[in-house]
């Protein structure tokens, strides 16, 4: 990812490129598409990986978004939000380093990025302003702890604040996570809540926790004793707010997993000046970089 800024401090390009084994060639995709001859063509290819990794509604005059992939004997499946567990994580991440080089707040830094008369933007500010009224943005936190903030719009437009302690030895542990969704109308609110806090502790596995090695030629993890997903004391409090709304009512599903890694590395960074570039977390070249 690479972007351009002038002397002002406001964005005048951005660049993306996508860099994935193609999920086509594994044919777990022959049932979304309406003939399997459609897979070989590279522009269905790039369109389901890249899916997530476009700007808007942020407003930036010139933008090229990319694909190139690359070959790989592991396969590979989805993971849930599919495409947006990583292209999301890579945008907002992004966005919070180009805050910092501007020297901007990253919610008030987002804020101006939304174009005025984009009907979008608008719903998008709406839950950003709301999520950083709920998680006490502006209030300050002893050290080594930090919040973090990520957005995404389409169908639904989704915000979410985390806030986390981190350890000296670099152990992370997320203590409240803040959702705001606007999702129309919700038809069952109780659902588009449970849903939201299920999809955030699911994708706190692999934030922290999930990963996957592979040593000749097989996977090493077998079960839950050398593959740790989240326990119950790592969970933390998860506040999620429907904003009312009279549009016609659009998915949830996958929202709280696609938001909560950025989330979370942005607030490492708040707390520890670190940046996080990969997931799972590695905690011991956090502690280390942070006594740097």
């Amino acid at each position: 990812m690479s972007a351009g800024v002038d002397d002002a401090g406001k964005l005048t390009a951005w660049h993306t490129r996508v860099v994935t084994t193609p999920i086509a060639t594994t044919n777990l995709y022959t049932d979304y598409v309406e003939s399997p001859e459609e897979l070989n063509n590279p522009a269905t290819i790039a369109a389901l990986e890249w899916y997530g990794a476009d700007v808007a509604p942020y407003s930036v005059p010139r933008c090229l978004i990319d694909y190139a992939p690359i070959e790989s004997v592991v396969p590979r499946p989805w993971w849930r939000s599919v495409s947006q567990s990583y292209t999301v994580f890579g945008r907002e991440c992004f966005v919070d380093e180009l805050a910092h080089l501007t020297g901007r707040d990253p919610l008030q830094f987002r804020l101006a990025l939304l174009a005025q008369d984009d009907a979008q933007a608008r719903r998008l500010r709406v839950v950003l302003q709301l999520a950083a009224e709920k998680a006490d943005w502006h209030k300050p936190l002893p050290a080594r702890r930090g919040r973090g903030i990520a957005c995404r719009s389409g169908g639904t437009a989704s915000a979410q604040v985390a806030e986390v302690e981190v350890q000296s030895d670099g152990a992370v542990r997320v203590t409240r996570v803040v959702s705001v969704v606007d999702c129309g109308i919700a038809v069952n609110p109780d659902g588009v809540r449970a849903m939201t806090e299920g999809a955030i502790n699911f994708a706190l596995t692999a934030v922290l926790h999930g990963k996957i090695t592979v040593a000749d030629g097989r996977v090493e993890q077998s079960n839950f004793h050398d593959y740790q997903v989240l326990r119950l004391n790592e969970a933390p409090d998860v506040e999620v707010y429907i904003v009312p709304s009279v549009e016609e009512p659009s998915g949830v599903g996958e929202l709280g997993a696609m938001l909560i890694g950025a989330a979370v590395a942005n607030a490492i960074f708040a707390a520890t000046g670190v940046r996080v570039r990969s997931l799972p977390i590695d905690g011991g070249l956090l502690a280390h970089r942070s006594a740097i």
